[in-house]
């Protein structure tokens, strides 16, 4: 078994494909297994993923799994020691596995991130010029006891500001790689044995029943490609499958942090993220901007976005701080006055609630055991 498993969720990204997995085969690292989950195929990026990059292992639910349980499928299936990420929209320079593992020589380091730009996917397919200003897309996240989680640095110029290594609380999924020793040790049961259901689409329930996911070893379409039933018997989950996309990432982090490992920003590992759903340049500073990016978001993000966060806070706060409800309170007044389909969500978080009170209980005996055994 390959040390790294280098895993992507792909969602109608053909038009990545071929500078992101062309990046990752790219490597100065090699000791590496790739596999793609093929959770949107309409734009037939998967078909284009089999014939361009043929050593690639492809499992295909036939549905939009979500981020989520995408990676969930991926964890429990490969025995990697580390597991990177890296979004369809990531391009990785050459090093940037061989550089986020070093950060790993501390045993206690579960999770780790690089340092990652932006870059405007709407112009093409090219990665800023090394000698050109580079605009930050995060260093790490930060989270305040309000709940606020943001990515730390972006938007900023990168003047070398955040060139040392340092613990953070939380790290992106766009590109952070994982400790499977970690993984092992934050997982949560599968609270419920009932399908759940994001944004219409089904999750994985216990028993695995609700897809039956084939993983594919890729190879030209006609070649008899042999396959394995995959999914059926899960009884963890490592992302929180209830969130399917969208502040997941942050809350495995913080997960790991109640449970005594660290979060770690590796300044020496870069790359660029064209990323689709950001935070607005100059946050509540500037009112008006704020309205209009969030305006500019699909519905449905807004959404995960307004039912995550607070399942988020819920499950891993070890306090419920004054800041936090003052906070959800002016959200939930902006949310009326600019965004009042969002509420639509209610329904569903009123019964997904109960659940997560459950993961909370579990996730506060990481907290009070803290047993890092190793």
């Amino acid at each position: 078994m390959p040390k790294v498993t280098v895993v992507q969720v792909v969602y109608n990204n053909r038009r990545f494909i071929e500078p992101v997995f062309s990046a990752i085969f790219n490597q100065t690292y090699k000791d590496f297994n790739v596999v793609a989950v093929i959770s949107g195929n309409e734009d037939k990026g998967k078909e284009l993923l089999i014939e361009k990059f043929p050593q690639v292992e492809i499992i295909d639910p036939g549905y939009n799994i979500g981020f989520a349980a995408g990676h969930n499928l991926v964890f429990t299936k490969y025995q990697s020691e580390f597991f990177q990420l890296v979004n369809p929209d990531l391009i990785m320079e050459p090093d940037y596995i061989e550089q986020m593992l070093k950060a790993f020589a501390d045993p206690k380091v579960g999770a780790a991130t690089g340092k990652l730009y932006q870059w405007d996917t709407t112009r093409g397919i090219l990665v800023p010029h090394k000698n050109s200003p580079c605009v930050l897309d995060t260093t790490g996240v930060v989270i305040s006891k309000s709940g606020r989680a943001r990515d730390r640095g972006q938007h900023e110029v990168d003047k070398g500001q955040y060139d040392n290594q340092i613990l953070v609380d939380a790290v992106s999924g766009a590109g952070c790689m994982y400790r499977r020793a970690a993984l092992e040790k934050i997982k949560i049961a599968l609270i419920s044995t009932t399908p759940s259901r994001q944004g219409g689409t089904p999750l994985l329930s216990q028993e695995g029943n609700t897809a039956s996911p084939a993983i594919q070893r890729s190879s030209p379409p006609g070649t008899g490609v042999p396959s394995v039933a995959g999914g059926g018997g899960r009884k963890f989950e490592y992302f929180d499958e209830d969130f399917h996309s969208y502040w997941e990432d942050v809350d495995l982090s913080w997960r790991m942090s109640n449970a005594g490992w660290k979060n770690v920003f590796v300044p020496a590992a870069i790359g660029y993220h064209g990323r689709g759903a950001g935070s607005s340049e100059k946050g509540y500073a500037d009112v008006i901007g704020f309205i209009r990016h969030h305006k500019n978001l699909p519905a449905r993000v807004r959404k995960l976005n307004y039912q995550n966060h607070i399942f988020m806070y819920l499950k891993n706060s070890p306090y419920f701080y004054p800041q936090f409800f003052a906070r959800e309170f002016f959200m939930l007044c902006y949310i009326i006055f600019f965004e009042i389909t969002t509420l639509s969500i209610l329904p569903q978080m009123f019964k997904l609630f109960p659940r997560m009170w459950n993961k909370r209980k579990e996730i506060q005996k990481l907290v009070s055991s803290r047993n890092f055994s190793l």
